[in-house]
């Protein structure tokens, strides 16, 4: 390697390639200044997400209620089961309640952060002064 310098650059200096015109993103007032960034905008909360948003709280509720449910009458089917020799068919019950159980957490954890999401959401929609439809 030797310590040369490139030669100097003679002409005219690099043009920058053509940009397109900028656009005025959906939402924004007239007066905005073209080719200004602003941060992408929210849509509008609708009563029909508000509504939605109830329905999946509610869906969650139920299945984590129903999943509780399950878990205590396993309980009470082992329990039965054990007591005597008879009933060894509640054992086998309980199993399948757990099984019930397993398939249900990921359901649950799918149904809490989509109603948590849409929750928040809703509330950052109303705090920011916009009115419920």
């Amino acid at each position: 390697m030797s310590d040369q310098q490139p030669p100097p650059r003679w002409g005219p200096p690099p043009v920058a390639p053509p940009v397109a015109p900028p656009v005025v993103p959906h939402g924004a007032p007239h007066g905005a200044p073209h080719g200004v960034y602003g941060p992408p905008q929210a849509r509008e909360v609708t009563a029909s997400y508000r509504r939605w948003t109830v329905v999946i709280t509610w869906a969650a509720v139920v299945v984590a209620v129903l999943m509780a449910f399950a878990l205590v009458m396993s309980i009470v089917f082992l329990v039965w089961a054990d007591q005597d020799t008879r009933n060894a068919a509640y054992g086998y019950l309980a199993l399948v309640l757990w099984v019930g159980i397993a398939a249900g957490v990921p359901v649950l954890i799918a149904v809490t952060i989509s109603a948590r999401d849409m929750r928040r959401r809703v509330r950052e929609w109303s705090r920011a002064g916009n009115t419920p439809f």
